[in-house]
């Protein structure tokens, strides 16, 4: 029986790194919320969870608590650099993301965490399990695969989309954000997607701007975010691939060679789901996820 608790939510910025990486690698502070009680007992793990491109960590808010109250786990959810609240930098890869959850674990004295990431967050989890396993009890990548295929590489056009958007505009965020959505109309048909993406516009100083580090994303996307780095090892712990099953990003056809990397790896599928199969199904997707914990 789920008993109501009191969370302790708290959102934080790391202190200055302690380690000595190079200026290629150095990670930086992210944002993250916590959801936590004095209830938890500290016995398992914690869970941290990365969002998808465009992303942040509110929009695991919901998920995030209800994840806690079911597995009675503290639950971390960050920021990934150019996006939510963390900060913008030139440079952005799954090997950079992937120290900055190191980092954060390191500051936080977390020793292993069961990892959840969404689309490009999957990946940085992914990649992280591959060259720390150490510090890792448990991976769960949603709705998104190791091996490279034009899909991911098609949100070029989103981002395209998003650069063309004008947002040298007088009136308030209401009016600014309604131009917007007539701007990409034409080239983004889903609503529920546009919506998504003005989730991103805010006002700092009385202008408009997107939240996420578009133009870094734009210069890091062909290269280091489109398609996931050669690995020559592989992460033999606990792995679940969840996927959509009206999604392109997980395909069953990629299984094998996924297990060639992931060789404790099992896949299940949400019918009637896309890309965002979490916050389509949120109460399929937490079954799935606190059953597979539950066996960890």
């Amino acid at each position: 029986m789920i008993k109501s608790k009191s969370f302790l939510s708290t959102t934080c910025l790391l202190r200055e790194s302690r380690l000595p990486f190079s200026a290629k690698l150095q990670p930086i502070k992210m944002s993250y919320t916590s959801y936590e009680s004095a209830a938890d007992g500290g016995q398992k793990p914690p869970i941290i969870i990365m969002h998808g491109l465009f992303g942040c960590k509110s929009n695991w808010n919901s998920l995030s608590k209800s994840l806690h109250n079911m597995t009675h786990r503290k639950v971390i959810t960050v920021d990934a650099r150019n996006h939510g609240d963390s900060p913008h930098t030139l440079e952005q890869s799954y090997q950079l993301m992937a120290e900055d959850v190191k980092f954060l674990m390191e500051d936080l004295g977390v020793k292993k965490a069961s990892l959840i990431g969404h689309s490009m967050g999957g990946r940085t989890m992914m990649y992280l399990a591959i060259i720390y396993p150490e510090l890792v009890e448990s991976l769960i990548p949603v709705d998104i695969s190791p091996i490279n295929s034009k899909e991911v590489s098609d949100i070029q056009s989103i981002i395209d989309v998003l650069r063309g958007v004008n947002l040298d505009v007088n009136g308030s965020i209401s009016k600014v954000r309604k131009l917007a959505d007539e701007h990409m109309k034409s080239s983004i048909e889903s609503p529920i997607l546009r919506q998504f993406l003005l989730t991103n516009l805010i006002e700092v100083n009385k202008k408009y701007q997107w939240r996420m580090n578009i133009e870094s994303i734009n210069v890091n996307f062909k290269n280091n975010l489109a398609v996931f780095p050669p690995v020559q090892s592989t992460y033999d712990g606990p792995t679940y691939f969840i996927g959509g099953g009206n999604s392109v990003f997980l395909k069953p056809s990629d299984h094998e060679a996924i297990k060639q990397i992931f060789p404790s790896v099992k896949f299940d599928y949400i019918p009637s789901a896309g890309h965002w199969l979490h916050a389509e199904k949120p109460h399929e997707f937490l079954k799935l996820v606190t059953l597979f914990l539950a066996t960890v």
